[in-house]
C-alpha cells in the first residue's frame, strides 16, 4: 500500500448552494400568505422594491372613504358582542352587591372561546382576599346564563348542566353523567347497565340524547375571523378539455424604482454605486426566483390535472394512485421538488377548493393486477360502514374480506383499521346499537 505524502489534482463535479439558489427552493415552499409576507418585507429592506401599483391604491383609498361615508349605518349592526358582554347583559344588576358583581366580572375573564371556565377558584379566592365560597357562588350564579353550559369546568359538568336545563325529569340521565361518566363515554354500556340494574337500551337512548347537546356552548361568540383559502391555480373543466391556469391576484405584483435608482446612480459615490449595484441584484434575484416558482407549479399542476383527469370529471372517488416519486421522475426533477411545490397550495376544482396534496395517495394493489389509491379505499370502506346494519356492525376483518371479494381489494386488518381511524370512524363495538 502507497502512503506517501504528496500534491494532486483532481477534478469534480460539485453543486455549491448559492445564495440564489437558496432563495428559488425558499419561494417554491411558500405558501402565497409566506410569499406576500416576503416580498413585504424585502420591500422594507430594499428601497427600490416598489409593491402595487401606487396611484391604484390611492383610488382604492378614496374609494373606502367614500363607501364609509355610506355604510356607516350598516356599520353599527355589524358589531358583535363579545361573550363577556352577552354574560353580563342577563344579569340583573340590583339582585346582586356590587361585591359580586365584581368577582362576576372578574370569573368572566377566565373562560375560553367555548364557554370553559380555566381558572382557579382557590387561586382567585386568595387573590381577591376573599373566601372561596363566595367564588364558587358567583361561578353557579354565572353557570345559570345562556348559553347553557357556559362556566361549565370540564366536558362533564357541562354536559350536565345542558341535561338539568333540557331533561330536568331524566334523572337516570342525570346520574349517568354525575357518577359514571367514563365509562358511558367508554360506550361499556353493559357493564354499566349491570351496575345500574337498567336496560342497554335505555342507555343507549340516553347517548343519543346526549348528542343533541353543545360541548362547545360558547363556540358561536368566538371573535375569530373566517379565513379563506385562496387558490393558488384553477383547474376547470371546458367543451375543449380540461384548462389549468395559475391564480396570480393574492399576489403582491413587485416592482424596481428605476427613477429613484438613477438619482443615486449620478452621485459617483464608490460605496454608494455597491450598495445600488447589491439591491439591483436583489431585485433581479427576487424576480428570477418567482418566475422558476410559477413555472415549476404549472408544471406540477398540469401534470397533475394530466393524471388526473377521472377526478375532475367525475368526483373525488375517481382519485388515482399517484406518488410524488412518480411525477418526479415524468418531470425529471427531484421528489422534493415536488414535495415543496404542493406545500401549503390549493387548487380550485369543479369540486372545490382542495389541497395539492390531495392529489397524491398510495398504491394498493386489487385481485385482477390493478391499482386503486388509498382515497378510493377509503371511501369504500365508508360506504360499507354507513349501509351495514347497525345491530351487527362489520368488524375489521369483514370489511377486509368483503373489500376483498366485492371490490377485489387487497389489504390488510391494520390498513382497514388505520384507514377507519382516518376516517374518525369508530370501532364496531363502539358503532352497535342495541
Amino acid at each position: 500500500m502507497n502512503l506517501k505524502a504528496g500534491l494532486w489534482q483532481q477534478q469534480t463535479l460539485k453543486l455549491t448552494m448559492t445564495q440564489e439558489l437558496s432563495q428559488a427552493i425558499a419561494l417554491l415552499q411558500y405558501s402565497t400568505q409566506e410569499l406576500t409576507e416576503f416580498l413585504e418585507n424585502k420591500a422594507l429592506e430594499n428601497p427600490f422594491i416598489t409593491i402595487g401599483d401606487v396611484s391604484s391604491r390611492k383610488n382604492n383609498k378614496n374609494k373606502g372613504k367614500a363607501e364609509k361615508k355610506n355604510d356607516w349605518i350598516e356599520q353599527i349592526a355589524d358589531q358583535s358582542f363579545s361573550l363577556e358582554d352577552q354574560l353580563l347583559s342577563q344579569l340583573n344588576f340590583k339582585k346582586y352587591s356590587k361585591f359580586q358583581l365584581s368577582t362576576i366580572k372578574d370569573l368572566l375573564k377566565y373562560l375560553d372561546e367555548s364557554g370553559y371556565f380555566r381558572g382557579d377558584t382557590e387561586e382567585i379566592a386568595q387573590k381577591r382576599n376573599i373566601s372561596k365560597d363566595l367564588v364558587d357562588e358567583c361561578l353557579t350564579i354565572i353557570q345559570g346564563l345562556e348559553p347553557v353550559g357556559v362556566g361549565a369546568r370540564n366536558l362533564q359538568e357541562c354536559l350536565l348542566l345542558q341535561l338539568e336545563w333540557e331533561f330536568p325529569d331524566d334523572e337516570l340521565a342525570q346520574k349517568i353523567i354525575k357518577d359514571h361518566f367514563l365509562l358511558f363515554a367508554e360506550k361499556k354500556w353493559r357493564m354499566l347497565a349491570k351496575e345500574l340494574q337498567v336496560s342497554i337500551k335505555e342507555i343507549q337512548d340516553i347517548f343519543d340524547r346526549v348528542q343533541q347537546l353543545n360541548p362547545k356552548p360558547c363556540a358561536e361568540f368566538s371573535t375569530d375571523h373566517t379565513h379563506y383559502i385562496v387558490p393558488d391555480a384553477i383547474i376547470e373543466v371546458t367543451s375543449g378539455g380540461i384548462s389549468v391556469r395559475l391564480w396570480e391576484a393574492s399576489t403582491p405584483k413587485i416592482n424596481f424604482n428605476e427613477p429613484y435608482y438613477k438619482q443615486f446612480s449620478t452621485s459617483g459615490d464608490h460605496h454608494v454605486g455597491k450598495f445600488l449595484q447589491e439591491k439591483l441584484q436583489d431585485f433581479q434575484w427576487i424576480m428570477k426566483s418567482i418566475e422558476q416558482r410559477k413555472e415549476t407549479l404549472a408544471k406540477v399542476i398540469t401534470k397533475i390535472a394530466e393524471k388526473q383527469v377521472e377526478f375532475f370529471l367525475k368526483g373525488s372517488q375517481y382519485l388515482n394512485p399517484m406518488t410524488m416519486k412518480e411525477l418526479a421522475l415524468e418531470l425529471d426533477v427531484h421528489e422534493s421538488t415536488i414535495s415543496r411545490a404542493v406545500r401549503e397550495k390549493f387548487v380550485q376544482t369543479p369540486f372545490g377548493t382542495i389541497p395539492l396534496k390531495t392529489f397524491f395517495s398510495s398504491t394498493i394493489q386489487t385481485v385482477y393486477d390493478e391499482s386503486t389509491s388509498s382515497s378510493q379505499v377509503k371511501n369504500v370502506i365508508s360506504n360499507l360502514i354507513e349501509k351495514e346494519n347497525k345491530l351487527r356492525p362489520y368488524s375489521d376483518q369483514e370489511i377486509v374480506e368483503m373489500l376483498k371479494t366485492k371490490e377485489g381489494i387487497v389489504v390488510s386488518r391494520r390498513t382497514v383499521a388505520k384507514y377507519r381511524d382516518q376516517l374518525g370512524i369508530p370501532s364496531s363495538s363502539k358503532r352497535k346499537r342495541y
